[in-house]
């Protein structure tokens, strides 16, 4: 096997810490990027140095912040003053939100969208030159099941930011396969434990809005959080997303899937986008463009 020197987002807890271990694990190069080492992720950087000490493998703790151009742009090029390369861009990075709709800010919504949408293209804009000069890399999306599966209300700013970051990986992987690069977006679904996410999931700032949905929604968020639990079966496990991720990783380049589900719960999205890939696929072919699904070799 190849070692891959490989950057992601996001990676202080949750699926990022997951994934950055278990790719260092299978022995690549792997620069945990995480916000404000100093200060509050400094627990995180140390865990991830420890880590590394213990398993004997190569995870290093890089400053990342995706709301920061010029952070995306520092945390690039510390890879490529380091390693002299970039093979596995991971976009990892997100927040979720919790509450009704209508109870949150335009700018809390524009915060979210900053962080899961326009901080993948921050880190893009750093990454990719390195990419398309190599003519070789790959590009791996962390997504969600929201984008086209069931859906429940009171997580509505997430879900359309998970759907914006998905459109926008969709169309790089056609305009990133000429130059080489290959795309792969993961679809996790509502694993209700082994990450923060519902724990650290952000609230409404208009409490006045969310007291009047009260009077109709009463406990609805507890409501739903309690049934995908229940939705989720026994042997349900969150690491198996770091073990997907390694897997794309590891796969021979031409051969990678495009998109990759691990929804234990089964909301439907592993329907949905076959149909919807296959639609795109065609469409592509019809106008010619069919060369696009597959990277240059």
């Amino acid at each position: 096997m190849t070692t891959k020197t490989i950057l992601i987002s996001g990676a202080s807890s949750g699926f990022g810490a997951l994934t950055a271990r278990a790719l260092a694990d299978a022995g690549h190069t792997v620069y945990a990027g995480m916000r404000d080492l100093a200060g509050r992720n400094a627990t995180a950087a140390t865990d991830a140095k420890q880590y590394a000490d213990e398993h004997r493998v190569d995870l290093r703790a890089v400053e990342l912040d995706v709301s920061s151009d010029e952070s995306a742009r520092q945390a690039v090029q510390t890879v490529l003053a380091e390693q002299g390369k970039l093979d596995v861009l991971i976009h990892n990075a997100g927040h979720m939100v919790t509450g009704p709709a209508e109870a949150f800010t335009p700018e809390q919504l524009a915060d979210l969208y900053d962080t899961n949408v326009i901080g993948t293209q921050r880190l893009n804009r750093a990454a990719l030159p390195q990419l398309r000069e190599q003519g070789d890399g790959l590009v791996v999306w962390v997504g969600s099941s929201s984008t086209r599966g069931g859906t429940p209300p009171y997580l509505a700013p997430y879900f359309a930011a998970k759907a914006g970051m998905d459109a926008l990986a969709a169309s790089y992987a056609l305009e990133l396969a000429r130059f080489g690069i290959e795309t792969t977006i993961i679809v996790p679904g509502a694993f209700t434990s082994g990450t923060n996410h519902f724990a650290h999931s952000g609230k409404p700032a208009d409490t006045a809005v969310v007291a009047a949905y009260d009077t109709k929604y009463a406990g609805l968020m507890e409501q739903v959080s309690q049934k995908l639990a229940e939705l989720e079966p026994e042997w349900a496990d969150v690491t198996e997303v770091a073990r997907a991720i390694v897997t794309v990783v590891d796969t021979e380049k031409g051969k990678r899937p495009f998109r990759v589900h691990i929804d234990p719960s089964d909301d439907g999205s592993a329907v949905v986008n076959a149909v919807a890939d296959r639609v795109r696929a065609e469409l592509l072919r019809r106008v010619d463009l069919a060369d696009l699904l597959h990277p240059t070799a």
